[in-house]
């Protein structure tokens, strides 16, 4: 899916989506309002390389995200990374993006993170590679900045000579710098969410009623 050339700030958001939930969606919702982005382009992972083998196929996992973000328009999917069949890393992603037929190199992107998937950033596949891809934008509690105390030296030295303020300097280079918005914070997580069906237990108003009748109609994450 092509973007057209100089397009405002893109978000990124990636994942396994197993499944696609309300704090999901929030996430990208806010992203776009705090930082002014065009629209979030949604990844979901082929096979994720840093945690076991989802329960559901990636395919059912892509299906659920188009359905999930089917009504707003800001929200788009990319399929490429689930046809792909093959270990998903961020960084080839991010320059797969990067080509001319894609978003280009000058249109900034955005990935978008949660405080702990940005916290355990030096575990991922070539990591200080995304700074030449992306901008990093971390989410985070309503009055709680990420604690740089918290973080590991390198990323904390990261953060100190990167960390941009002002999101309307997003659209002054196409990669490079950090970012931090903050979320409502929503209890809501895909491990948890997984419990409840597998026991067979109700998981209304904690991920859209298309999303939850697709699972039922596929007969996923059945009661063990």
């Amino acid at each position: 899916m092509p973007d057209r050339p100089g397009g405002g700030p893109l978000g990124i958001f990636g994942g396994t989506f197993d499944p696609v939930h309300f704090g999901h969606l929030r996430l990208a919702e806010e992203a776009i309002d705090g930082l002014g982005l065009a629209a979030v382009r949604w990844i979901p992972a082929g096979q994720p390389a840093l945690r076991g083998a989802p329960q559901v196929t990636a395919r059912q996992r892509l299906a659920m995200v188009r359905l999930a973000t089917a009504d707003n328009p800001r929200f788009a999917v990319d399929a490429a990374e689930v046809e792909a069949a093959r270990a998903s890393y961020t960084v080839p992603t991010l320059e797969r993006l990067r080509q001319a037929d894609q978003c280009g190199a000058q249109r900034p992107l955005v990935l978008l993170l949660g405080a702990d998937a940005f916290a355990a950033l030096p575990g991922w596949h070539r990591w200080s590679s995304l700074f030449d891809l992306a901008h990093l934008a971390v989410a985070h509690r309503p009055g709680f900045p990420v604690d740089l105390a918290s973080l590991p030296a390198a990323l904390a030295d990261c953060w100190r000579g990167r960390f941009r303020v002002q999101p309307a300097s997003l659209s002054e280079s196409p990669a490079g710098s950090i970012f931090s918005f903050a979320m409502t914070q929503l209890a809501i997580s895909a491990t948890e969410i997984r419990a409840l069906l597998t026991q067979g237990r109700s998981a209304r108003y904690l991920l859209p009623e298309q999303v939850i009748a697709y699972i039922r109609d596929e007969h996923l994450y059945p009661e063990y």
